[in-house]
């Protein structure tokens, strides 16, 4: 017998590739968009959950308007913090082991040092805090879960920073580019591979998954041409040139601490994971 796993956020980025990844590797797949499972209706999970009775929940459904959550507030803790309640309960009545997608956002970025899985969150903004307090509920109401944050991701599927930039490759010679934040670009297949090896395991808790090595959106932009062949010019600016609505953490660097302990396979450098998405891209 297959097992079932029920993926939230079928639509999404991550959730289309985490569609594939799991379907290709022989699990009875049933894939959720908010149009068939709205999240924030308690009873249509209870109802949708308690029909399938999956083994594997992924809970990969979320508020992401990090710039638009300062001023819907409400919405993001609906959507990260109570939806993600919802889910959390049923899943445990269910008995299915939970995964649940986070994000370097719930640190404020002021550290020297990569953050590992056990240091202190501090989120700046609405979108962290909103995504931390889903994080607070899955540990309130499950058992068997894994808090799988993640940073600066991209993929085929879905709107993200390399395709943004392979389109203005093509239509500008030059661009300014953000240099002073600095994090841990995560391509969406091996991020989708990794939870596929994690949750065979009862290795739960909470970990830092994202492609190893670190570089500012500066050097992220510059490899993505270099690697396209596209001569584009990329001049350094600052956060402070570009105001946006919602504080960023300026250093996200993550420490891949549980990974490693609980032996769990490294992900490989983010540049080899660039070079693999652009050639299938």
């Amino acid at each position: 017998m297959s097992q079932k796993v029920l993926i939230t956020g079928a639509n999404g980025q991550l959730g289309k590739e985490l569609v594939e990844v799991f379907s290709e590797s022989g699990f009875d797949v049933y894939g959720f968009g908010r149009d068939k499972m709205d999240i924030t209706n308690q009873e249509q999970v209870q109802d949708v959950i308690n029909t399938i009775k999956p083994n594997i929940v992924l809970h990969s459904a979320a508020y992401t308007k990090v710039d638009l959550a300062e001023s819907e507030p409400e919405q993001a803790f609906l959507i990260n913090a109570y939806g993600t309640r919802n889910v959390a309960v049923v899943a445990e009545e269910v008995g299915a082991k939970f995964v649940y997608i986070s994000t370097d956002y719930v640190f404020d970025g002021t550290s020297t040092e990569p953050y590992n899985e056990f240091s202190p969150t501090s989120p700046l903004g609405v979108y962290g805090k909103s995504k931390l307090a889903g994080e607070q509920f899955v540990r309130d109401f499950h058992s068997k879960f894994f808090i799988v944050r993640t940073s600066w991701v991209y993929g085929k599927h879905g709107a993200n920073f390399v395709k943004t930039m392979l389109k203005l490759g093509e239509e500008r010679k030059e661009l300014s580019v953000v240099a002073d934040q600095t994090g841990c670009p995560t391509y969406t297949l091996d991020l989708a591979t990794a939870i596929l090896e994690l949750v065979a395991t009862k290795k739960y808790g909470v970990y830092h998954i994202s492609n190893s090595g670190s570089c500012s959106w500066f050097e992220f932009a510059k490899a993505i041409f270099e690697k396209s062949n596209l001569d584009v010019k990329v001049l350094p600016c600052t956060t402070a040139d570009f105001p946006r609505p919602a504080a960023r953490p300026t250093y996200s660097v993550f420490e891949h601490m549980s990974i490693r302990v609980n032996k769990i396979k490294p992900m490989r450098n983010w540049e080899e994971g660039l070079s693999s998405f652009l050639k299938t891209y």
